[in-house]
């Protein structure tokens, strides 16, 4: 890894700040529109679901839909997976038409990013969210890649290599100052989304890699608030409780775990820890100027161990891409599209000492072809 490299800030950065220890936020939460509406909804999870809804009308017409009267929403990305192997080939047939469409949509978005400001120069795409943690999401992004470099893109495009449950989680490592790691050996991260909060203690493995390459989720919690419905205040009860919990196994598992904690939460993150738009998903009105999630969990979690907790909180597409960095060393502008509800987006520049040229090709850790690889690996892994 080119760890000499890297550009480390000495304090604790602002919330939604566009430096962080190692790299520059060039943007994140862009919402681009066109004349049916915002551009990302295009090549989001429901997204997909519709196309393949188009693809499966005409064959209902005759009466022959290989997938029968089971709604095109509810048919799981396990189902989908297996019938793009299976013997059935008109199923297979319509799985692979749904995708070559999506990917011809997640192409146009993906053009309109790389031709705003933000985006100029990106080298290197990683797509998370949950529909990268599929055989048809990986598909998908591939054939994206190609039809980009078609066009003389010169991009490359992969799945982020983490599966997305925890990538959100790594990510916020990223957020911390390395100086935490010499006395600590782990973090608490939370990932906020509409549908689900999940809390875990990162471990950072940092004495094995000071780039933070071999960290990992020791043990998450999760909660389905939309099943529960809470209120905003509940949600915040709830969550303080899930992570006071997870402190007290870190503790008695003997963890040294740093009084910080990272948050990935969706929408555009203020410096003050509160959030102009895009939350509407959470319980409660998360956008109100008189709440603030990082302040009400200090108020609930004051300290971790002997010390005064600090909180950092930025946008989920940034803290998801962020568990990227140890990757991400062999170029030096890249981005993270995350397919979920919508279509979340930040833009990466890395940061490195004067004299840096800012590849590191011969790195067999780093690069496009170790990241396939790794992915391929985590993708098979987590089927078993």
């Amino acid at each position: 890894m080119a760890t000499g490299e890297l550009v480390a800030t000495t304090g604790i950065a602002q919330h939604g700040a566009s430096r962080l220890p190692s790299v520059d936020v060039d943007s994140f939460n862009i919402e681009m529109k066109d004349e049916d509406g915002f551009l990302g909804d295009r090549a989001s999870k429901s997204a997909f679901r519709d196309i393949l809804e188009r693809w499966r009308k005409p064959l209902r017409k005759t009466g022959e839909d290989p997938f029968g009267k089971e709604p095109s929403e509810e048919i799981s990305k396990k189902t989908l997976d297996a019938i793009l192997v299976g013997d059935d080939t008109e199923a297979s047939a319509v799985v692979h038409s749904a995708i070559e469409e999506f990917a011809q949509e997640l192409a146009q978005v993906t053009r309109r990013f790389l031709k705003t400001k933000a985006w100029a120069k990106t080298e290197r795409i990683v797509v998370g969210g949950g529909f990268r943690d599929s055989r048809l999401g990986e598909l998908a992004i591939a054939r994206t890649e190609i039809i980009l470099k078609s066009e003389d893109f010169k991009i490359d495009m992969l799945p982020i290599r983490h599966h997305p449950d925890e990538a959100g989680l790594l990510g916020a490592l990223h957020l911390a100052p390395s100086w935490i790691f010499e006395a600590h050996d782990s973090i608490l991260a939370v990932d906020i989304g509409g549908t689900n909060i999940r809390c875990g203690v990162v471990t950072t493995n940092w004495k094995k890699a000071k780039d933070l390459s071999k960290a990992s989720v020791w043990k998450s919690e999760l909660w389905r608030h939309a099943d529960d419905e809470p209120t905003r205040e509940g949600a915040v009860k709830r969550l303080a409780k899930m992570l006071k919990g997870l402190i007290a196994q870190a503790e008695e598992e003997g963890f040294k775990l740093a009084p910080f904690i990272g948050i990935a939460c969706p929408g555009v993150i203020n410096e003050d820890g509160s959030i102009e738009k895009g939350a509407q998903n959470l319980p409660g009105n998360w956008e109100s100027s008189k709440f603030n999630l990082p302040a009400s969990l200090i108020e609930g979690i004051p300290q971790i161990g002997e010390h005064d907790t600090a909180i950092l909180m930025h946008n989920d597409g940034v803290v998801q891409g962020l568990s990227e960095v140890p990757f991400m060393q062999d170029v030096e502008r890249w981005g993270v599209l995350t397919i979920g509800t919508g279509l979340g987006n930040a833009r990466f520049t890395n940061r490195r000492k004067d004299g840096g040229n800012g590849k590191d090709r011969d790195s067999t850790e780093n690069g496009k072809e170790a990241s396939k690889k790794k992915g391929k690996n985590d993708n098979k892994n987590d089927k078993e």
